[in-house]
């Protein structure tokens, strides 16, 4: 029986593969839909037909994926590449993370779990379809947080306003609707959330593995969550910027008015004038 071991993070922000790779002296461009992979130990790109050393996956969306990775690998490869971009700052002490496994039992059963998958035979496209879900898995997470923090912000200021209180600035405001858009834009254009792998176009057992695995990591369904919580988020900051603003026009019309009532009482006091 052969089994490998897979250890995903998400970074706290995007990674600019192509910059990355300049530094590493890599010459290829990445488009945003694929990913680096490496040598964890050497930091040279995968050849096509790599064997099972050890191995990182590095995607635009902040998700690191590493495979067959010591511990003192994993620590190794970030503080290398903690000197090449910020993004790997405080790696791999991060909170979002995920462990899974692939064992290949050869005339076993087929079987895929929330922690391993066993399989009867193996394929490399096997390997590619894991990583890509554990990389969307792990960003995802680090998206909800970041959407529940912006809905407990948003709950203190329906607080304030239940109690009469609407003094929101308009800088607060434009920043969380800058947040609440940089929730939708992660989520549907880097995480390629609703994308298959191209390994699963022709290969039944590739489909049914990241299909399977897509189901249990509730990919599609987290999605829909972090899209309905950003509209409904959205829905509310444009209610509060649109209070924000009639209130703005209620204080521009009383100076208005209070500035036509001391020209009439000037006005006045120079006619009344012997």
């Amino acid at each position: 029986m052969a089994e490998y071991q897979f250890t995903g993070f998400a970074l706290a922000g995007e990674l600019d593969l192509n910059r990355v790779g300049s530094h590493l002296g890599i010459i290829r461009k990445y488009r945003w839909e694929e990913p680096m992979m490496l040598d964890a130990l050497t930091f040279k790109p995968l050849a096509e037909n790599r064997t099972e050393e050890q191995q990182v996956y590095l995607y635009f969306f902040g998700g690191v994926v590493f495979f067959n990775c010591s511990d003192k690998t994993i620590r190794d490869f970030s503080r290398e590449m903690g000197k090449v971009t910020e993004s790997f700052k405080g790696f791999p002490n991060i909170k979002y993370q995920d462990h899974y496994s692939l064992r290949i039992e050869e005339g076993g059963s087929l079987a895929i779990t929330n922690d391993f998958a066993v399989m009867p035979n193996y394929d490399r496209a096997f390997i590619d379809i894991i990583v890509f879900v554990i990389a969307k898995s792990v960003a995802l997470e680090r998206i909800e947080e970041r959407v529940d923090t912006v809905l407990d912000e948003i709950e203190g200021l329906i607080a304030q306003l239940d109690r009469g209180k609407l003094g929101i600035p308009d800088k607060r405001l434009a920043k969380l609707a800058s947040s609440i858009l940089t929730f939708k834009y992660s989520s549907i254009a880097y995480i390629m959330v609703l994308d298959k792998p191209e390994s699963t176009w022709e290969n039944q057992e590739a489909d049914s593995l990241y299909l399977t695995m897509a189901d249990l990591f509730e990919l599609t369904q987290r999605y829909e969550e972090i899209r309905h919580k950003s509209e409904t988020l959205m829905d509310i900051t444009e209610v509060f910027s649109s209070l924000s603003h009639a209130a703005r026009a209620s204080r521009l019309e009383w100076i208005i008015i209070i500035l036509i009532f001391v020209e009439i009482v000037i006005y006045i006091i120079e006619i009344m004038k012997p």
